[in-house]
């Protein structure tokens, strides 16, 4: 596998791919056991994201590389209609669809590292990085 690979998401499905290319990659930068899971489950919860408030977007992934430790980064791209309260969005249990409101906060305690900026009317990019303990 590339050491970096893009995921188009639109679809259900495309979550999917991006969960299981994700996770081929932690593999790959020698994560094991639940850390495959909690990146898998990281990557479903912004995907899905994606679909509900923005219609389409992108999964970015790739290997992460700091201070001699090795990781997977995970970057969640789309144009949708933005954020409008970020901090209150990382709440849990806060939602603006149908959900348990649990994505964004779930998918921060997953990750070692958790950002996101977002732009009304131009779209929201999260990045997520774990790392190999």
């Amino acid at each position: 596998m590339a050491a970096e690979s893009s995921v188009p998401v639109q679809r259900d499905v495309d979550i999917v791919t991006a969960r299981q290319i994700g996770r081929e990659l932690a593999v790959e930068a020698g994560f094991t056991g639940s850390d495959l899971t909690l990146i898998a489950t990281a990557i479903s919860e912004v995907a899905r994201n994606i679909i509900v408030y923005a219609q389409r977007g992108e999964i970015r992934l790739q290997m992460a590389q700091r201070d001699g430790r090795r990781g997977i980064e995970v970057v969640a791209v789309d144009e949708g209609p933005g954020i409008p309260d970020i901090e209150r969005a990382m709440q849990d249990g806060f939602s603006t669809g149908r959900s348990l409101g649990l994505g964004l906060p779930g998918a921060r305690r997953l990750m070692d590292e958790f950002e996101i900026v977002s732009e009304m009317g131009k779209g929201t990019t999260v990045t997520m990085r774990k790392w190999r303990p």
